[in-house]
């Protein structure tokens, strides 16, 4: 492969693939591909991640944090220069926008796959990228900037003018960080801060601007591609309505709202939108659409997107290699000239978070990672079974994606595949992704923005704790972890566990479920001359019987219907999966220690992450609600409250400590607290 830089034309030999995870494995496939050899860059918290060992060569980048490693324009340049590459891949994230990065790649000599900086520049700011919109014909939504000299005055003098609600959105970056919506005047002074401290933490830059909110709108983009020569395309829309917190869920190609009159006005504003700022390489024009087919300009990424995937299984292209293609100096091909599209892909994207507590990031380590392979689904995934989940960045895992000749019958594979993958350790929101693909809102095509308000993301995505469920996972569990008994205790082979000559022996189990172990089941299995009788909370199951068992299945009968039940036990956890389902116990040791317990009133951290903000000191009266102190975990900013009225005796944090889901915060005395208590 050749590239063009600056006027010479030479081939690529290497890529470096800036970035982490599962884009960095996606990226190095494709490059393999093409004959091309790989580099990356990873830093501390990510040695023992896939995508190191899947290149060519690594290059190890000392620290843990963004700002140190992925984000440090100069030590990813040196790593590049070190290798020998020719070529930077940027993924999407971290300098995958930064202009300054192209800038230094073509200074070192390296070809920069993406558009050239002055675009970068251009689109980097949304602000400037309205503006350059507006001259150029497409639909924008009314806004102003904040700049250092906006104060509390002008804050609410512009909502009167733009209207409520309305949109604090950060200048510099994506992925709905630094993003508040605003429905109360009084509300936007505070939105505007806590905002730019998050858009801070996230890209290095706390800029953000206003802008008219659209209420339930579909968030529909179209693809856009470039190359060197001015030949500008698009390869038709996808849909990203079913958000959380302003960050896509689900995408898919193509919109089910968008017919062939209205998809020939989006993408050709698109095109439009494209040919006015010079745009060469891969990127997306992003919209907000009405009910009524009106559409306005969010913004353009000029980068790859996450949910590239669904275009490429729709039309059948590799965007990567196009990429390359186009970072090469070579014309767009034929193929992508003339792309047209068949049947319908959904991703899903697999996130490490625990959904019910409201969407907290979770981190640790992964027992088990085995999603379902199957025909027309696609897996990019960034773990595998044993990896760790860091606090450092985005909790992503993988991307599921599923093509079908039908929207439903797309949405109804990717469902069944997640379903019946393992996925054990760290907590994720697998089922809220299962549910909402099989809502029956979803499948009718009539989703917005506003999907998840609508329909509680903790009802969604909390664990199945039906009673078949419960009652088979619980009899499972509870025989499997007998059978692991027999494999160490001191019976001869082939001799059951709970077997005595003097009569029938009971084996108790105690488990907890749910998510935050807040439920206790006992069983008790015990073998009898007809095999073995489980009881459950003290209720017999008659209606059970066991057909067979190994060390990680068991099959059960229950109600005259045959289960093939997976159990797999890491220490005292037990994952158990079957075809009603997942379910995580814990099992409990038959005579128990006392447990440590914090001070009364102690408030532990909800999760693994910074003190970014201390709002109270030792000795302050706070009320139920108040704000505490605040967390950053995989870059968004969560505020601690005050569970109840009270004083603060203890703060056990300051600013910039590394705290863990033990560690206490703070102690808050309720008023009518005993000394004693």
């Amino acid at each position: 492969m050749t590239a063009h830089v600056t006027g010479q034309v030479r081939e690529i030999r290497k890529l470096l693939v800036a970035n982490r995870g599962e884009i960095a494995s996606r990226i190095m496939r494709t490059a393999r591909r093409l004959g091309i050899a790989t580099a990356v860059v990873f830093s501390d918290a990510d040695e023992d991640l896939p995508f190191v060992a899947e290149a060519d060569e690594a290059v190890r980048l000392p620290g843990v944090a963004a700002t140190d490693t992925y984000l440090d324009v100069a030590v990813v340049v040196a790593a590049a220069l070190a290798v020998g590459a020719d070529a930077v891949h940027p993924g999407y994230g971290f300098l995958s926008e930064h202009a300054d990065f192209a800038r230094a790649c073509a200074a070192a000599g390296l070809v920069f796959v993406g558009p050239p900086p002055e675009v970068i520049d251009a689109m980097g700011s949304k602000v400037e990228a309205k503006r350059l919109m507006a001259d150029a014909g497409v639909p924008v939504l009314p806004g102003t900037v904040i700049t250092s000299e906006t104060n509390a005055a002008d804050l609410e003098h512009a909502a009167d003018e733009i209207g409520l609600p309305l949109l604090v959105k950060a200048e510099f970056g994506g992925g709905g960080r630094g993003m508040r919506v605003v429905h109360d005047r009084a509300d936007v002074v505070e939105a505007v801060a806590s905002a730019q401290r998050e858009a801070a933490g996230a890209f290095g830059n706390g800029s953000v601007f206003l802008e008219r909110f659209v209420d339930t709108p579909r968030h529909v983009e179209v693809q856009i591609f470039g190359d060197a020569q001015g030949n500008v395309v698009h390869l038709f829309e996808r849909e990203c309505s079913i958000q959380r917190r302003h960050q896509k869920v689900i995408e898919e190609a193509p919109s089910p709202a968008v017919d062939d009159t209205l998809r020939t006005a989006l993408c050709a504003a698109a095109v439009s939108a494209a040919k006015a700022i010079g745009y060469v390489g891969a990127g997306t024009v992003e919209f907000v659409l009405d009910g009524d087919g009106a559409f306005w300009f969010l913004e353009v990424n000029t980068r790859l997107q996450v949910e590239h995937p669904v275009t490429e299984l729709v039309t059948g292209l590799d965007l990567v290699a196009v990429q390359l293609e186009v970072a090469a100096g070579r014309p767009l091909p034929e193929a992508v000239v003339h792309a047209g599209f068949a049947g319908h892909a959904i991703e899903a994207r697999l996130y490490a978070e625990d959904v019910p507590a409201g969407f907290l990031p979770t981190s640790g380590p992964i027992d088990r990672f085995r999603i379902v392979q199957a025909p027309d689904v696609r897996v990019d995934a960034g773990y595998v079974d044993g990896s760790a989940v860091s606090t450092f960045y985005d909790g992503m895992l993988a991307k599921v994606i599923a093509w079908a000749p039908t929207r439903t019958g797309a949405a109804l594979r990717l469902a069944d595949a997640l379903a019946r993958s393992e996925l054990h350790g760290v907590t994720t929101n697998r089922d809220l992704l299962v549910r909402t693909l099989r809502h029956p809102e979803f499948l009718s095509g009539a989703i917005d923005t506003a999907f998840f308000d609508r329909h509680d993301p903790a009802e969604l995505g909390a664990p199945d704790e039906s009673e078949p469920l419960r009652r088979l996972h619980a009899a499972a569990a509870a025989i499997a972890t007998r059978a692991d008994d027999s494999a160490v205790g001191p019976l001869p082979a082939g001799i059951p566990a709970g077997w005595r000559n003097v009569g029938p022996a009971t084996q108790p189990r105690t488990f907890t479920t749910g998510l935050h172990d807040e439920h206790r089941v006992e069983v008790s299995v015990t073998w009898t001359r007809t095999g073995l009788a489980v009881s459950i909370d003290g209720v017999l199951l008659d209606d059970l019987g066991v057909v067979g068992e190994t060390a990680a299945t068991v099959d059960l009968e229950i109600g005259g219907v045959r289960q093939h039940v997976r159990v797999h036990q890491m220490g005292d956890a037990v994952y158990v999966d079957s075809s009603l389902g997942s379910s995580a116990l814990r099992l409990l040791p038959r005579f128990r220690t006392h447990d440590r317990v914090g001070a009364a009133g102690s408030l532990h951290a909800p999760l693994p992450g910074t003190v970014t903000r201390v709002l109270v000191r030792e000795g302050d009266q706070v009320q139920a609600g108040q704000a505490l102190l605040a967390l950053e975990a995989m870059k968004m900013e969560h505020t601690i409250t005050a569970a109840h009225d009270g004083v603060v005796t203890h703060l056990g944090v300051e600013v910039g400590a590394q705290v863990e889901t033990t560690t206490v915060l703070l102690v808050i005395v309720a008023p009518d607290a005993s000394d004693d208590a």
